[in-house]
């Protein structure tokens, strides 16, 4: 064979290994799209269509011909890509479009605060390069997606105030820049995932206003720079971990609301910097442990609706305010 037709040879096989799959992909639906400026213009068209553009509180430039960064809300990177998508209080109503997904530049997306109903399209999870993900205060539903565990770089999270339900996917706990994740005020069930726990660099986590049950996951306790953790207003059952007294620097513990039975553990007082204790509305038992007494800051005390006994440490007699404090009828220790 000469070395023509070797390489003729050569270039066929490379082609078709290079080629093949790309069409096989585009022939089962897969993700072969070429993204530019101008498949941003055709995402965000499609946003507009979606949700009623024509009736928007504003929409200056959409669907002109106006450079992209001259549309309302809407700003780009140096190569014209969309970066950001700000439509919050916009009066956006209908279901989100699955082309959102092909905004692969885009770092910040918020709609929150608007009528959007309908799921949120798994597509998102395409965009691996956004940072802060806002949709709360509409009218979403159906499940949490799962691809959203493919956001590496995600570092806030809030779909709060929706109809979301079913349970907290797990992939969660992948996002380990994650900061700050609020899911509360949605219909939610199931377990808290224990992946949570991994998540390092947690600053807030509110679960609060949805159907969760089961335990509070002892992982939790390693969320070392957690300063707020809303679990109130659940079904959650069993013990408090006492490994939540492993948080240093949580302000504010929010418990109440569930069917959390047993002692309160004395491990909490390990908090130095809690702020805020709420316990109250569980089935609680036994003494309030002394240990209490070592957070510094404590103000604020909800240990109402469980079957308490004893006194309450007589040193935050002085610490809490009573305006805000529900002691469920116990009196301080002489």
């Amino acid at each position: 064979m000469s070395v023509l037709a070797t390489v003729r040879r050569w270039l066929l096989t490379a082609s078709r290994a290079l080629v093949l799959p790309a069409l096989l992909s585009a022939c089962d639906g897969g993700p072969l799209v070429e993204t530019s400026a101008e498949t941003d213009r055709t995402a965000l068209v499609a946003l507009f269509e979606a949700t009623g553009g024509n009736f928007w509180e504003r929409s200056d430039n959409w669907l002109s011909d106006a450079p992209l960064g001259q549309w309302f809300g809407v700003s780009i990177d140096a190569e014209g890509r969309v970066a950001g998508l700000w439509l919050n209080e916009n009066g956006l109503s209908g279901e989100l479009p699955r082309e959102l997904g092909n905004l692969t530049s885009l770092e910040r997306l918020g709609l929150f605060q608007n009528q959007l109903s309908g799921a949120i399209p798994p597509e998102l999870g395409n965009l691996t390069g956004l940072k802060g993900l806002y949709l709360h205060d509409n009218r979403l539903s159906g499940e949490i997606p799962r691809e959203f565990g493919e956001l590496n770089l995600l570092n806030g999270l809030d779909l709060s105030g929706n109809q979301l339900s079913g349970k907290i996917p797990r992939e969660l706990g992948d996002l380990d820049q994650l900061a700050g994740l609020d899911l509360s005020k949605n219909q939610l069930s199931g377990q808290i995932p224990r992946e949570l726990g991994d998540l390092a660099l947690l600053t807030s986590l509110d679960l609060s206003g949805n159907e969760l049950s089961g335990k509070i996951p002892s992982g939790l306790g390693n969320l070392l720079f957690l300063r707020h953790l809303y679990l109130n207003d659940n079904q959650l059952s069993g013990r408090i971990p006492p490994d939540l007294g492993g948080m240093w620097n949580l302000n504010e513990l929010r418990l109440g609301g569930n069917r959390l039975s047993g002692g309160i553990p004395p491990e909490l007082g390990d908090i130095w910097d809690l702020q805020e204790l709420d316990l109250g509305g569980n089935e609680l038992s036994g003494d309030v442990p002394p240990e209490l007494d070592h957070s510094w800051i404590l103000r604020r005390l909800d240990i109402s609706g469980n079957q308490l006994t004893g006194c309450v440490p007589a040193g935050l007699q002085h610490k809490l305010d009573m305006g805000n404090s529900n002691l469920g009828g116990l009196q301080f220790c002489q």
